[in-house]
């Protein structure tokens, strides 16, 4: 018994490393439809980022991630796209988790409202009350309390690599019926573009344990595909690090 729960517990430590390397935002959740079973702590994260002297975005991409510069890397390359230039007005976030991207989106835009969807509790609160977000009821797949074509820009980051495919693409559709004509969706996924023989080996080798549905790879043919059929046109992509590897940061227009 004492062998089996040592097992255990050396098994969660090696999935947490692995997962803090994701880049993604673990947190505690009681809607778990990802298989993701362990996360990144709301109060020791917060403890550790202000001992750092850091933001808790740059503490998580800095000392927790060992990846310096990669969430404002991504933020870059969305303004060179002028992804932020037109003003919008309404801004809609998937996973949020410790609000990384979020803070970074601010600084390039002004939303009148900037919905989250966020199954963390203490996160969710902790954005809300940082930067007075709405945090939406989530059912882990689902943006129903959005209505149809009301967001100019709707994004997710470091979420659909981390969850299963059908949960992907349940909110694929949903992302596509609350974007305005003329808004954009923002997302990565862990595609083809991101497998070659290489990476495949490092993931395999070096990426640890690995966990459920992560890292969950989509095919980008199927992403572009479908959006296709939602009046959505794939407007560019760009790929940014993620754990051991990569992942690609697809840019969607939705058509008038």
């Amino acid at each position: 018994m004492r062998a089996a729960v040592r097992r255990t517990s050396v098994l969660k430590s090696g999935v947490k490393r692995l997962l803090g390397r994701a880049g993604f935002d673990i947190v505690p959740s009681t809607n778990n439809l990802g298989g993701v079973d362990d996360f990144i702590p709301f109060e020791a994260t917060m403890r550790a980022a202000r001992a750092s002297g850091l933001s808790v975005g740059d503490h998580i991409d800095e000392v927790m991630n060992g990846t310096p510069g990669a969430t404002q890397h991504t933020i870059d390359e969305l303004r060179d796209l002028g992804v932020f230039a037109a003003n919008p007005d309404t801004v809609l976030e998937i996973g949020p988790g410790s609000g990384r991207y979020l803070e970074k989106t601010l600084k390039e835009c002004s939303p009148d409202r900037y919905e989250i969807y966020e199954t963390a509790a203490p996160w969710a609160n902790y954005l809300v009350d940082t930067f007075g977000v709405v945090a939406q009821p989530t059912a882990g797949c689902s943006l129903a309390p959005t209505p149809d074509g009301t967001i100019d820009l709707v994004q997710a980051h470091k979420v659909f690599n981390t969850v299963t495919f059908l949960c992907a693409s349940r909110y694929f559709f949903e992302m596509a019926r609350v974007t305005r004509p003329g808004g954009r969706i923002v997302f990565d996924v862990m595609t083809e573009t991101c497998l070659d023989p290489a990476a495949v080996r490092t993931w395999a080798t070096q990426g640890g344990a690995g966990h459920d549905s992560y890292p969950a790879a989509m095919p980008r043919r199927t992403c572009v595909d479908l959006f296709a059929t939602l009046g959505c046109t794939l407007e560019a992509s760009f790929l940014a690090p993620m754990g051991v590897a990569s992942t690609e940061v697809l840019v969607f227009g939705k058509g008038a």
